[in-house]
Order: structure tokens, then C-alpha cells, then sequence
């Protein structure tokens, strides 16, 4: 099976690819957050074979959905429409400050302000995706 994971955010969305296996998530791309989003994301679904999306749910620290998730839930039931395979949630929380850690980042990254994520987010998807597959794999 192949796996989309999805990192949403309010300005940018960043996507990981599982391997054809669906064992592990790597970064694809970051792409902007707009009108368009779920049709654009519904193409890359059916331009690359994928049999299920995962998106990362964000919650607060006490375990509260935040208006990101009221964002990305609007989004799921948007792409839920414009395709047929499953959309599956993966707890989040922290994926983005670990995608900053990764050693592949331009140095100092982590130290600046968080302004512009474009490797990060692609990352966190990819973060987000294999601890989805991971977990799927141990159950």
C-alpha cells in the first residue's frame, strides 16, 4: 500500500510518501494552503497510486483540538469528496520542532525564528506518517 501523509497548516500543508511497502514516510513537498488544496491533493492521489492519506491531528497541550484541527477537518471532508481512499488521523504534537532537529537542515535552523518551514513541514509529514505505519505494523 502507499500512504500520503499530510502535515496541515493555516498558510502551508506539508506532504511525506510512504514507500511502495508502506513502511516508512519521506518528505515530498510543501505546498500553500488555499482554495484549492483539497482538488490539488486529490490529483497527487490519483498521479501517484496512493491507497490511504494520514493526516496529523493537532491537538493542545491538554489534549483539546485547536483551530488547526477545526482547519483540518474541514480539509479532510473537503478531500473526502474529491476521493475515495480512507483518511486516517496520527497524533502530532511536537512533530515540527522534531523535523527541526533533523541533521539534513540548513545549520542554525533550529535557533530561528519559525517563519519560513518549507523542509520542515514536509518532514513533520513524514514524522507524522511513519509513526502512523509504525503503529499500524506493531498492532
Amino acid at each position: 500500500m502507499r500512504y500520503l501523509g499530510i502535515d496541515f497548516g493555516t498558510r502551508k500543508v506539508g506532504l511525506a510518501l510512504s514507500d511502495e511497502g508502506g513502511t516508512m514516510g519521506f518528505p515530498k513537498d510543501v505546498v500553500p494552503n488555499g482554495p484549492r488544496l483539497a482538488e490539488d491533493i486529490a490529483n497527487l492521489i490519483a498521479a501517484e497510486g496512493i491507497d490511504a492519506v494520514v493526516i496529523g491531528e493537532s491537538r493542545d497541550f491538554k489534549g483539546n483540538e485547536n483551530p488547526v484541527a477545526l482547519e483540518a477537518k474541514k480539509f479532510a471532508a473537503a478531500l473526502g469528496h474529491k476521493t475515495d481512499v480512507p483518511i486516517e488521523w496520527e497524533p502530532e504534537m511536537m512533530t515540527t520542532q522534531e523535523a527541526r532537529r533533523e541533521p539534513d537542515l540548513p545549520e542554525g535552523r533550529a535557533s530561528r525564528a519559525p517563519r519560513d518551514h518549507s523542509p520542515v513541514d514536509a518532514s513533520a509529514a513524514a514524522i507524522i506518517l511513519t509513526s502512523y505505519l509504525t503503529k499500524k505494523q506493531n498492532a
